[in-house]
C-alpha cells in the first residue's frame, strides 16, 4: 500500500476523488496561512487539479528532497510557479481548441494500454477539454502524451530526481474507482490514474526487495 499526502486548496468534494482503499492511504493536507507539510512520512505526493502554486512555491525544497528520498510525485494541475524539479508548464491558448488532437508517444510502462485516447480528446464532442498548454519537459524525461502540435501533455520523469514524478498539462486525474459512481470506474481517465498508482507500487515493493 502507498502512504499518500493529497494537497487540498480546500475545494469542497476534493476528498470524494481520493478515498483510501487497498492500494492507497490518503491524507488531506490543507493550504491554509502557515501551510508547510511535513512530507516525510509518504510515498507519494499528489497535487489535484485546482491547487495552490503560489503554495507550493514555497515548499519547491521540500518536494526536491521528497523527491531524492525516491518518493514519487503526481501533479495534475498547471504550475505556474517553479516547484517541480527540471519540468515547467506553459499555459497556452494560442492554439484552437478545435484543432487540438491528442497522441501516446513513448509509453515504456504501458499506462495507455487498453484506453481510448479520444476520452482525453473530447468532452461532450468537444475537443481539447483536457490540458490547458503544455509541459517544457526535462531533457531525459519521457513524454507519454503529445498533443498536435508535438508538445508535451503527460510526461515521466524518472532522472531528474532520485524519485518518479508523473506530470500533466492541467489534466484532471482522481482516484474515482471507489467513489461509489459505477459509470466512471470504467473510463479512460479513471484507468489511466489506476496504471500509474499499480505502477508506483510495483516500484516501491522492488525498492524493498
Amino acid at each position: 500500500m502507498l502512504k499518500a499526502i493529497l494537497i487540498s486548496n480546500n475545494i469542497e468534494g476534493l476528498e470524494n476523488y481520493f478515498q483510501s482503499n487497498e492500494k492507497v492511504s490518503y491524507e488531506i493536507s490543507h493550504v491554509t496561512k502557515h501551510f508547510y507539510p511535513d512530507l516525510s512520512s509518504y510515498d507519494l505526493l499528489i497535487v489535484p487539479n485546482g491547487s495552490d502554486q503560489v503554495a507550493m512555491g514555497k515548499i519547491k525544497d521540500k518536494v526536491k528532497d521528497f523527491l531524492d528520498e525516491g518518493k514519487a510525485l503526481i501533479c495534475c494541475d498547471g504550475w505556474f510557479t517553479n516547484w517541480v524539479p527540471g519540468n515547467q508548464w506553459r499555459m497556452d491558448n494560442d492554439k484552437k481548441t478545435i484543432d487540438i488532437r491528442y497522441f501516446v508517444k513513448d509509453d515504456p510502462h504501458g499506462f495507455f494500454k487498453g484506453l481510448d485516447v479520444n476520452e482525453f480528446i473530447f468532452s461532450h464532442g468537444i475537443s481539447g477539454y483536457w490540458a490547458c498548454g503544455y509541459i517544457v519537459a526535462a531533457e531525459n524525461a519521457t513524454v507519454i502524451l503529445e498533443d498536435t502540435w508535438q508538445r508535451p501533455i503527460i510526461v515521466l520523469d524518472e532522472k531528474t530526481t532520485n524519485g518518479l514524478m508523473f506530470l500533466t498539462a492541467s489534466g484532471p486525474l482522481g482516484d474515482m474507482t471507489f467513489d461509489g459512481k459505477e459509470s466512471k470506474k470504467q473510463s479512460s481517465l479513471v484507468k489511466l490514474y489506476q496504471h500509474v498508482i499499480d505502477y508506483l507500487i510495483t516500484v516501491k515493493k522492488q525498492a524493498y526487495a
